[in-house]
C-alpha cells in the first residue's frame, strides 16, 4: 500500500489528494519549528563575530540545551493543548 495512495491498488493509478494535503501540512509545520529553532538558538548561542570556521565548545552546549529546552517546551504545551482539548 502506498503512502499517497487510496488504501489499495487502483486500476486507475489515482492518488489520494487528502493524503498529499496532509503531507505537505506535516512538512511545513516540521519546517516551521526547524526555522524557528534555528533562528532562536543561533541568536542566543552564536556571537555575531564569527572568529572561528567551527562552533567552540560553549557555543555547542549552548545550542544542545537551547534545542534541548525548545522541545520540552513544545512537548508541553503539545499536553496542555490536549488536555485542554479532551475536556472541550
Amino acid at each position: 500500500m502506498s503512502f499517497l495512495g487510496r488504501g489499495g491498488p487502483s486500476p486507475a493509478g489515482g492518488v489520494n489528494h487528502e493524503r498529499i494535503e496532509m503531507a505537505i501540512n506535516e512538512i511545513d509545520m516540521v519546517s516551521d519549528v526547524f526555522n524557528r529553532i534555528v533562528s532562536s538558538c543561533h541568536a542566543k548561542c552564536i556571537s555575531p563575530r564569527y572568529a572561528e570556521g567551527d562552533l567552540n565548545k560553549g557555543e555547542s552546549v549552548c545550542i544542545d540545551r537551547c534545542v534541548a529546552k525548545f522541545f520540552e517546551v513544545n512537548k508541553k504545551v503539545g499536553e496542555k493543548m490536549q488536555s485542554a482539548g479532551a475536556s472541550a
